[in-house]
């Protein structure tokens, strides 16, 4: 019978990580948990789940991070999980019979419905949002970037029918503060890369980045969040480029 482990990584979720768990109810065999310096009750919620728990005191970056959860797993099968997202009762059942009547395919495309300050996202890019995150333990590896890291399959990749919920953002102060980190984090990772910008590149960018989401992606569709979600792209590109204009100015003095 194949058994499931559920890997997540964690830093401060105890709001999000009672209900995650939760959510995995009568489907994983194990659930590891690699939990960066929470101060929060995270480690004591993960403990109440039985969960296999490591706490690394460097941070190496999301890939990395979620590497090292990998090799925690003793599954047959692997589902990556992020403490925001939620299984529903018809995912459960489908992701079941996926690993126990799926010989020839050795990863899962799951689609993401994403929540965005008060509604379920249906456009603006975010849907259809297909993320690989059910495979076949030793099949496939997380890429080593330090934010917005994605699974890399090696064997025959299908998709499942039926979304998982992701309550990623909750309030506008929750986009910004995220905004700032991975705007700081994906300027210095294309700094290391030896890219360069400057103010104009990151106003066009940034521009670009509204009438892609709020006209090409139909954002307009989603509401007054689809609004707001364009502008915070707009910004999160924007001060993406400009920070890195900030790195190439300091490494040239």
């Amino acid at each position: 019978m194949p058994t499931l482990s559920v890997i997540l990584i964690t830093r401060n979720e105890e709001a999000n990580l009672d209900d995650c768990l939760a959510s995995l109810e009568g489907i994983a065999q194990q659930v590891v948990v690699v939990d960066t310096n929470s101060s929060d009750r995270t480690i004591e919620i993960a403990q109440n789940y039985g969960a296999t728990i490591a706490q690394p005191s460097d941070w190496p970056g999301f890939g990395p991070q979620k590497n090292r959860a990998l090799d925690l797993a003793t599954g047959e099968w692997v589902l990556s999980l992020d403490a925001d997202e939620r299984l529903t009762s018809a995912l459960r059942s489908e992701i079941l019979t996926a690993i126990h009547h799926s010989a020839h395919v050795d990863c899962f495309a799951i689609p993401r419905l994403s929540w965005y300050c008060g509604r379920f996202i249906r456009h603006s890019g975010w849907s259809p949002d297909y993320v690989d995150r059910l495979f076949r333990r030793g099949t496939a590896k997380f890429s080593d970037d330090l934010v917005h890291e994605r699974l890399i399959p090696n064997g025959s990749v299908a998709r499942l029918e039926n979304p998982m919920l992701h309550y990623s953002f909750m309030n506008y102060a929750q986009v910004l503060q995220k905004l700032d980190r991975y705007s700081t984090a994906s300027a210095e990772q294309a700094f290391a890369k030896g890219k360069t910008s400057n103010p104009l590149k990151a106003v066009l960018h940034g521009a670009w980045a509204f009438f892609r989401t709020y006209i090409i992606r139909a954002g307009f569709l989603d509401g007054g969040q689809g609004f707001t979600l364009a502008v915070s792209n707009a910004q999160g590109t924007y001060y993406r480029y400009i920070k890195l204009w900030h790195l190439n100015q300091e490494a040239s003095k």
